[in-house]
C-alpha cells in the first residue's frame, strides 16, 4: 500500500456554516431578505409585460371557441362515468362568460381611459398586460387585473390592445366568444 496523506480541505458543510454565521453576525442574511422582499413585492405591483403586443391600428374580430376533447374519463366520487375520453366539451354550454374581459396596455393612458369610459365595472374586468394595476386603481377608483405570463391573450390569439372577448354564438350553434381588437382614435379624433 502507498503512501497517505492527510485531508487538509476545509469541510464544505463547517465553511457554508461559517459563512452564514458571518452573514448573520453583520445584517447580511437581513438585507437579503428584504431584497428578496422588495423584488416580490414589486413583481407583484408591476408584473412582468406580456410581450409581442402592440397598440392595434385596424380593427380585427374573429370567434374563439373554448371547446376541448376530454383526454380522460371523467368520473364522479363514486366512480360512475360523467364523460367518456374522447368527448368533445364546450364550457359555454354549462357556463357563460359573466363579464368581458378588457384587455389593456396599463402604460397607456388613451386605453385605460378608453376602457374605463366605454365598460362599467359591472360590465367588464379591465385586463392589463402591461403597467400596475395597483397604481391604476386609486385614481380610477376600480379593480384592474394583469394577465400573468400572457396566459390569456395567447388563448385568444390577441396581438393587439385594446382587445375585447365578449360571449357569442355562431351561426352553427356551437357557442364561442367573439374577439375583437379596436384601434383608438388618434388624439384630437373621435374615436
Amino acid at each position: 500500500m502507498g503512501e497517505t496523506f492527510p485531508i487538509i480541505e476545509t469541510d464544505l458543510l463547517a465553511t457554508i456554516e461559517t459563512r452564514l454565521r458571518t452573514l448573520e453576525a453583520n445584517g447580511g442574511i437581513e438585507r437579503l431578505q428584504n431584497q428578496m422582499r422588495e423584488q416580490a413585492v414589486a413583481s407583484v405591483r408591476r408584473p412582468k409585460p406580456v410581450e409581442g403586443l402592440t397598440p392595434a391600428t385596424a380593427r380585427r374580430e374573429w370567434l374563439y371557441d373554448p371547446s376541448m376533447v376530454l383526454e380522460d374519463d371523467i368520473v364522479d366520487a363514486k366512480g360512475q362515468l360523467i364523460a367518456p375520453r374522447g368527448t368533445r366539451v364546450n364550457p359555454l354550454d354549462h357556463v357563460s362568460l359573466g363579464q368581458d374581459l378588457v384587455f389593456v396596455d396599463g402604460t397607456d393612458a388613451a386605453q385605460i381611459d378608453w376602457a374605463v369610459r366605454t365598460y362599467s365595472a359591472a360590465r367588464a374586468k379591465v385586463i392589463f398586460v402591461a403597467g400596475s394595476p395597483f397604481d391604476a386603481m386609486k385614481p380610477y377608483q376600480r379593480r384592474f387585473w394583469f394577465d400573468q405570463g400572457g396566459q390569456l391573450t395567447a388563448r385568444f390569439g390577441i396581438r393587439h390592445t385594446p382587445a375585447v372577448v365578449t360571449g357569442a354564438a355562431v351561426s352553427s350553434g356551437v357557442k364561442a366568444l367573439k374577439v375583437s381588437e379596436v384601434p383608438l382614435a388618434p388624439k384630437g379624433r373621435a374615436s
